[in-house]
């Protein structure tokens, strides 16, 4: 892999957790009033996926989504904006950070409904393969909505039609405070369902960054040439509460030994001292680079902050909705 495309990864997943980390700074001011789900500690996995994407390809996500609008190019001014409920905002500022969208990177929405994207983004990809077009559709979606019956009708329409579509699950082991254990039998693999309907797969360490972009390079090849949708997930861990900014192992549902060693695996250190090791960088670089990230966040939270809150008449634009009485 060339010099460009690793540090290229590497800040895409630098400026994620310096953003998310921001998110959770400011957020106890209370101007940001919509609930937040942060990625922090999965940021291997938005930018090993999105780095192998074009414009013209479609993603859609659900509501830890801030790490995938960045990575598929996603406008960061516009991003904080939505969270602090301005019109500026991806959305307007009517969406909150569980719906963000950005048709001009084709980051076409995200939606907190569990396995609720997971067909939408289906039906983008049959559209785009009835219209002929040379794009590729990936979701993303937590172990959780594999529970839902969607997935498996989609995985099902998807083999059928033979769609472009690449389903990628985050495999980060909760669903809010419930494991594995408590929601899935142990030998249940989300790969042979797959497999079951036809549809091809793997699955890799989501905390890995070459890994997770080896895979997604494949896959996408493959349902870009025409061979039908890809299914792949990777393990990896929330570091953050479910929803909200502070840290929650204090509440016992998993035990900080366990935070403690994912902490260890941390997918951006981990990659930033391979890159200084191999001399693909320099600790000073990485400085660097955190301190444009820094001045970038610095002027994205001061756009948004400046920003004017949407009129009441916008209230209803943008939306599907009967006459008013």
């Amino acid at each position: 892999m060339n010099r460009d495309t690793l540090i290229s990864l590497y800040y895409d997943m630098l400026r994620v957790r310096m953003v998310e980390e921001t998110v959770a700074e400011l957020y106890h001011e209370q101007q940001m009033r919509c609930p937040v789900h942060l990625c922090i500690g999965q940021e291997a996995i938005s930018a090993g996926i999105c780095a192998g994407l074009g414009k013209d390809d479609f993603v859609l996500s659900n509501h830890r989504s801030h790490g995938h609008y960045l990575s598929k190019g996603g406008d960061l001014k516009t991003m904080l904006a939505e969270i602090y409920g301005k019109s500026t905002g991806c959305s307007g500022g009517k969406g909150g950070s569980m719906h963000l969208s950005d048709l001009s990177v084709n980051f076409l929405g995200a939606t907190p409904i569990v396995g609720g994207i997971i067909p939408v983004a289906t039906g983008v990809s049959f559209a785009a393969s009835m219209k002929g077009e040379d794009s590729v559709t990936v979701v993303f979606f937590g172990d959780a909505a594999s529970e839902e019956g969607v997935f498996t009708e989609s995985l099902n329409f998807a083999a059928l039609k033979k769609l472009p579509v690449v389903f990628v699950c985050e495999n980060n082991f909760f669903s809010v405070y419930s494991p594995l254990s408590c929601r899935q039998p142990r030998d249940r693999d989300n790969l042979a369902i797959a497999a079951a309907y036809g549809i091809s797969g793997a699955k890799g360490d989501g905390n890995n960054v070459l890994d997770v972009y080896g895979l997604a390079e494949k896959a996408v090849s493959y349902a870009r040439g025409g061979s039908g949708p890809y299914y792949l997930e990777f393990d990896t861990y929330r570091w953050r509460e479910h929803c909200g900014p502070n840290y929650d192992n204090s509440l016992g549902y998993r035990k900080e030994e366990e935070f403690l060693e994912w902490r260890k695996r941390c997918p951006v250190e981990s990659f930033e001292n391979k890159l200084i090791k191999e001399g693909v960088m320099s600790a000073g670089q990485a400085g660097e680079f955190r301190l444009k990230i820094q001045r970038e966040i610095a002027e994205a939270v001061e756009f948004a902050a400046r920003s004017p809150f949407p009129e009441v008449e916008d209230m209803f634009s943008d939306v599907y909705a009967g006459e008013l009485n």
